[in-house]
C-alpha cells in the first residue's frame, strides 16, 4: 500500500498508510489574487481539482490559462506579489494553506513535488549532477556523502541515464536535453513524492524523446503509485496518457471528466476549439485546420459573462453568455462536467481519434 507522511502538530512526519479512497492532492475553490493598476484580480479564480493515488491528471490550455500557477499555488510557490487567498489545498487531507512556511518546505519535496518544463534553466550549470540531487537528499535526510551518492546513482538508473556510475559526475552541459530532463525527473521522485507535478516537462524536447519522457513518467507512477498531474498544451499526450482531464481557460475549469469523456462527448466550444486546431490523420491540408479566433482575455479585465464569449462560435453575440457567467454542471450521469450554457448544442463526435 503506497505510504504517506502525514505531519504532525508540530510539523514532523509520521509514517501512515494512505487513506482509501481519499485523493493524493486535492484543490477546493482555489483563488490566487495578484495587485493591479485598477485593483487586485485572480489568476486562478475558484478552481476545484483533484487526483487520486496511481492516476494521471491532465491539465490543458492555452498559455495564460492558469495551468501553471494553479500548481505553484498548490506547492505554495506563487510569485510575489501573488497570494492565495481563498480555498483549501489538500494533500491526502492536510491542508497545507494551514501549514507554516516551514513546515511547507519539508512537504515540498518529500510528498509534492514539480519538474518545471527547461530542463537547461532547472539545474545548476556549475555543479555536478550527483551534487544536485545528493543536495536534494542532504536537505531532507541525515545521509553520509557515501549514501547520497549510492542513492543518487540508483535514482539515475531508474531513470534509464545509460552508465550511471560514470554520468552522475557531469555536468549539466554534458548531458543532452532529455537526459536533463531525466535527471530533474530523478530530484523530483528522490524523495518518493505522493504527487508529482510536470508542468510542460517535454516542451523543449523531439518528439522521441519527447516519448520517452512520457514513458519514463508511466513508467514511475506504475511502480510508486504516485499521483501525477501533467499540465501540457499537447492534446496528443492527453490521450496517450491521462486517465482524467481538466480544461482551463482564463484562470478556470472550463471542462473536466474522464479523458475518455473529454475526446468523445466534448462539452465546452473552448476544448473544441483546441481539438479542431490539432492537426490529426484526417487532416488534408493547413487550411482544414480551424484556428481560435482572438487572444486569451487579459485577467485584469475579464469580460462580465462567459470569458471566452468574445472567441467562441457558439455563444459570441448571444445575450445569455455576455450576462451570466457559468459554473460547472454535470453532463450526463458520470463525474462529466462543463461550464457552459449550450453544453446541449454541442455534436462533437470523433473529434480526435
Amino acid at each position: 500500500m503506497l505510504q504517506s507522511k502525514e505531519l504532525n502538530g508540530d510539523g514532523s512526519k509520521v509514517g501512515q498508510a494512505h487513506s482509501a479512497g481519499r485523493p493524493a492532492l486535492e484543490l477546493r475553490n482555489l483563488v490566487t489574487r495578484f495587485p493591479g493598476d485598477d485593483g487586485a484580480f485572480n489568476v486562478v479564480d475558484g478552481v476545484s481539482l483533484s487526483v487520486s493515488p496511481g492516476e494521471t491528471l491532465a491539465v490543458v490550455g492555452e498559455s495564460g490559462s492558469g495551468k501553471t500557477m494553479t500548481f505553484l499555488s498548490a506547492i505554495g510557490l506563487v510569485p510575489r506579489p501573488g497570494k492565495v487567498v481563498e480555498g483549501e489545498i489538500l494533500l491526502d487531507g492536510t491542508d497545507l494553506l494551514t501549514l507554516s512556511e516551514e513546515d511547507m518546505r519539508a512537504v515540498r519535496g518529500t510528498r509534492l513535488s514539480m519538474v518545471f518544463q527547461d530542463p537547461l534553466t532547472g539545474l545548476n550549470p556549475v555543479f555536478t549532477i550527483g551534487d544536485q540531487i545528493a543536495g536534494v537528499l542532504h536537505a531532507h535526510r541525515k545521509l553520509s556523502r557515501t549514501e547520497a551518492r549510492e542513492i543518487a546513482i540508483e535514482l539515475l538508473e531508474k531513470v534509464h541515464i545509460p552508465d550511471p556510475h560514470r554520468r552522475i559526475d557531469d555536468y549539466p552541459h554534458q548531458l543532452s536535453g532529455g537526459m536533463r530532463q531525466r535527471v530533474l525527473i530523478a530530484m523530483a521522485i528522490s524523495l518518493e513524492p505522493q504527487v508529482l507535478i510536470a508542468d510542460e516537462p517535454t516542451t523543449a524536447l523531439d518528439v522521441t524523446v519527447q516519448a520517452q519522457v512520457l514513458e519514463l513518467l508511466a513508467e514511475l507512477r506504475e511502480q510508486s503509485g504516485m499521483a501525477i498531474v501533467l499540465i501540457t498544451h499537447d492534446l496528443g499526450l492527453v490521450a496517450r496518457y491521462a486517465d482524467r482531464v481538466a480544461v482551463m481557460y482564463a484562470g478556470r475549469v472550463a471542462e473536466t471528466g474522464d479523458a475518455e469523456a473529454i475526446f468523445e462527448r466534448t462539452a465546452h466550444p473552448y476544448t473544441v476549439s483546441l481539438f479542431r486546431s490539432v492537426p490529426s490523420l484526417e487532416t488534408d491540408t493547413a487550411s482544414d485546420l480551424l484556428e481560435i479566433e482572438g487572444q486569451p482575455p487579459d485577467p485584469a479585465a475579464l469580460p462580465t459573462g462567459c470569458a471566452f464569449e468574445p472567441r467562441c462560435y457558439l455563444g459570441r453575440g448571444r445575450q445569455d453568455c455576455q450576462a451570466t457567467r457559468p459554473a460547472l454542471r454535470a453532463i450526463g450521469q458520470s463525474s462529466h462536467r462543463a461550464a457552459c450554457l449550450h453544453s446541449s448544442e454541442l455534436i462533437t463526435e470523433g473529434t480526435v481519434e
